[in-house]
């Protein structure tokens, strides 16, 4: 009876500690926009290098006044790059692509926006507004790399959707799905 007991006392221990690590390896940001809170959870654990470069950007308060620039309904919507000016803010290096790292490109996950070079994400992020399995990692090749998921909407999806639905336009310099509201991003904080 004794060894019973304490075999259930080792997995009850064995399971707080696998809990405070799993809780250790996530934090949670809180984005707040000109249409309503979103809540982010990132994933540490799976995609380390992405969450470190989001949350400098989140910390230095990079993304406090920029826009929800590129809506596209059905796909995603991507921020994290322009003023409400459209004027281009200066980032730092880019960060490697950890695309591979198992997280899927799921409806409410967080990816990092690129260019066609996989190794070129820097401050732009993209929410997935349905699961867009053909931009997860398949092949580590320039076209099969896939776009690195770090994170996911927990709380406030239906602002991400809300944004999804605003009306769309092309701008001069040749950008399209540009929302003709520009979407704020009020504040990026690490969530209390």
């Amino acid at each position: 009876m004794k060894k019973l007991f304490l075999n259930a006392l080792f997995a009850l221990a064995c399971l707080g500690a696998a809990i405070g690590t799993a809780s250790a390896e996530t934090t949670r940001v809180l984005m707040q926009t000109s249409l309503g809170n979103v809540t982010l959870e990132l994933d540490a654990a799976k995609a380390p290098m992405s969450v470190e470069n989001f949350l400098k950007y989140v910390d230095e308060g990079f993304y406090d006044g920029t826009v929800f620039h590129r809506v596209i309904d059905g796909f995603m919507v991507q921020g994290g790059g322009f003023t409400v000016d459209f004027e281009r803010k200066d980032t730092g290096e880019p960060v490697k692509n950890e695309a591979d790292n198992g997280l899927k490109n799921l409806r409410g996950s967080i990816a990092m926006a690129r260019t066609s070079q996989p190794d070129s994400a820097t401050a732009q992020f993209f929410v997935n507004l349905v699961d867009n399995a053909f931009l997860d990692h398949r092949e580590k090749t320039r076209r099969g790399w896939g776009y690195a998921v770090f994170g996911k909407v927990v709380d406030g999806m239906n602002v991400i959707d809300e944004i999804a639905k605003l009306a769309t336009t092309a701008r001069p310099n040749g950008m399209r799905d540009v929302p003709i509201e520009l979407p704020v991003i009020k504040s990026m904080t690490r969530a209390k």
